[in-house]
């Protein structure tokens, strides 16, 4: 199989594919201008082969690649392995955070591979170590009260994955990892079907990291539009356990999953950018940004070192695309810190899995003038600034913002119908489009009866 580099547009980067030898799929993929290398057919006779399209790290500083693998290992591997998804056990899942519920928190789940029953505490603590690593980047620092985190234990036959230290080598795994994967060293691929049953054993899952037992370094980033056949997650981010920068993989690939941002980088004889327009915030097709995109942004000292303005060069192509800063997270992972425009996108990403507003009190139904209402904010911090407001039919009742119980009574609501709401809205200065600024804030009304 071919390398692959995908010209995409700045929408997610991977697809399920199907390879049922038909021409026309692939055909059709290439014309959309998202996909380029559509999976070979399969040999006459052989039965259709799921892939995905991932995004790989040849090394900390290296330029990210695409590639097509396979959803399952290939049989060297996968004949060490428990056959199917059905035979996944039940495994133990621990909520490392809780912030609230699984409707209003963006649901993380980590799980290990070629961790032993023995090795628990061991991935336990790496878990925990690229948790740290991860969370300590903004604006994941400040938002990190959104997420709900899951660990869910998958004990391995045996410890170690496949292809570490070599090729050759393959070990009996719960997720099937392994590196080489499409001859390739460094990219850590896996079983998605394995890790969909896993995960569906968690509370909720929007987000798979799999933190592989290995010093080598690798990684990969499935990102899915649309989740998975079964799943509910939209990524996938693999990364080994001891090398010090992997967890870097699982920061860039959120940026795609969560923040629908397009990479920043590009190749050597792409050329000129055959689109039109991006539909991600971080990519323009117009070096004049007065009046778009990251325009409130401009001229401002970024995070990355940069000042805010218009590089050339972006979403894999030379000429005719922008991007905000000359490095970034999203550029490459010597980069540690996502620009302004990112963190924008990725606050957004936050909160359309994620409400800064929730209650024990059921949006939409009745209550009494003296009863009770109690909401919770989200446990943010740092760049976030959460405003609560509360109303009786649309006015706002100045004196009872920021209280956290009132009674509709206490706000001057006691006729039957009328309608008690209560407002939050991410006042960051880290945002300052105002559509995204709306996109932050959610509400929640009863009825008095």
């Amino acid at each position: 199989m071919r390398e692959v580099v995908v010209p995409g547009h700045g929408t997610a980067r991977t697809r399920w594919i199907t390879s049922v030898g038909s021409v026309a799929i692939a055909a059709a993929l290439l014309a959309g201008g998202h996909t380029a290398g559509a999976a070979p057919a399969p040999a006459a006779g052989t039965g259709a082969v799921a892939t995905h399209e991932v995004e790989y790290f040849d090394g900390p500083g290296a330029t990210p690649r695409h590639k097509r693998v396979p959803a399952e290992p290939p049989a060297r591997i996968a004949r060490r392995q428990a056959p199917g998804s059905a035979a996944v056990p039940a495994a133990s899942v621990t909520p490392v955070q809780e912030t609230g519920p699984v409707s209003g928190r963006l649901d993380l789940v980590i799980m290990g591979d070629g961790y032993t029953a023995a090795q628990r505490a061991d991935f336990r603590a790496d878990a925990q170590a690229t948790l740290d690593h991860v969370f300590a980047i903004e604006p994941y620092a400040s938002y990190r009260g959104l997420f709900n985190i899951w660990l869910v234990d998958t004990a391995s036959a045996e410890s170690g994955v496949s292809g570490d230290p070599t090729a050759g080598v393959v070990r009996n795994t719960a997720l099937g990892s392994y590196f080489f994967c499409e001859d390739t060293e460094r990219l850590l691929c896996l079983d998605t079907d394995k890790v969909t049953a896993y995960a569906n054993q968690a509370p909720a899952s929007d987000i798979v990291f799999v933190i592989a037992n290995s010093a080598k370094y690798g990684g990969a980033g499935y990102s899915f539009p649309t989740p998975p056949t079964g799943a509910s997650y939209h990524g996938v981010a693999t990364m080994s356990s001891d090398n010090p920068q992997s967890y870097l993989i699982g920061a860039h690939e959120l940026g795609h999953s969560i923040g629908n941002l397009a990479d920043e980088y590009q190749y050597a004889g792409y050329g000129a950018y055959p689109y039109p327009s991006s539909e991600s915030a971080n990519i323009s097709v117009t070096p004049d940004l007065g009046t778009g995109k990251w325009s409130r942004w401009l001229g401002e000292q970024d995070p990355t070192g940069s000042v805010i303005g218009t590089y050339e060069g972006g979403d894999y192509y030379e000429t005719g695309v922008y991007r905000p800063t000359s490095t970034s997270l999203m550029r490459t992972l010597a980069s540690t810190e996502f620009n302004h425009v990112g963190r924008e996108a990725m606050i957004k990403g936050f909160y359309a899995y994620a409400d800064g507003l929730t209650s024990t009190v059921p949006s939409g139904t009745r209550v009494r003038p003296g009863q009770k209402i109690a909401v919770s904010l989200a446990p943010v911090n740092g760049l976030s600034a959460l405003r609560l407001t509360w109303y009786v039919d649309g006015k706002q009742v100045a004196r009872a913002a920021g209280d956290r119980a009132v009674t509709p009574a206490a706000l001057g609501a006691t006729r039957s119908g009328q309608r008690v709401t209560a407002t939050v809205t991410d006042t960051t200065s880290a945002v300052r489009d105002p559509a995204v600024r709306a996109a932050t804030g959610n509400s929640l009304t009863w009825r008095v009866r």
